[in-house]
């Protein structure tokens, strides 16, 4: 059953008309190996060896449970100049409820410590199964969850990867529910 997107309603010689708004331009190939910059652009439509969900599709998944939702979206780093007694508060994220959100993973290249981090979340997110089904996401538009979709399934074996390309922007134009999230430690 197709739920309602929010709509924008426009103004025509007085009558509101519900206007949706789409993107003429081809999706870029996917690339051979992990996006290395420019991470907020347009995505692939694809993502081999992975299943690719809408927002329908993805939020069909959270309701019917038993998949884990992991959200890479990145998390600035406190400035490390910052005048004494300044004080620094995060971004607050919300997020598709039940996501266990680990930032900076998506990126084309990993630290140690981060690919450590990575793979450790995605460990006890599983329970150390690497069949339990995980799905990826970020923001639309956002090379991280490829990247980090790609590198799970590649680099660290798991075998039931699905990507959300429309990450929390799309799920939020349904009115899906939220909650405000922390990364994992």
């Amino acid at each position: 059953m197709r739920r309602l997107r929010k709509v924008v309603p426009l103004l025509f010689i007085g009558v509101f008309v519900p206007v949706a708004f789409a993107s003429a331009a081809e999706p870029p190939q996917e690339p051979h190996g992990y996006k290395m910059d420019d991470f907020r652009s347009p995505t692939p439509a694809t993502l081999q060896g992975a299943g690719v969900v809408d927002s329908d599709e993805a939020y069909e998944i959270w309701k019917k449970g038993g998949t884990v939702f992991v959200d890479v979206l990145p998390r600035a780093p406190k400035p490390p100049n910052l005048p004494p007694g300044t004080i620094w508060r995060d971004k607050p994220r919300k997020n598709i409820p039940g996501s266990v959100w680990l930032p900076n993973v998506g990126y084309g290249a990993l630290s140690p410590e981060m690919d450590r981090y990575f793979r450790d979340g995605l460990e006890a997110a599983t329970s150390g199964d690497k069949a339990k089904p995980v799905l990826f996401y970020c923001l639309r538009d956002c090379w991280m969850s490829w990247n980090a979709a790609r590198r799970a399934m590649l680099e660290y074996g798991y075998t039931a990867v699905t990507w959300f390309p429309d990450g929390t922007d799309g799920w939020e134009e349904f009115n899906n529910p939220e909650e405000l999230s922390q990364p994992r430690p």
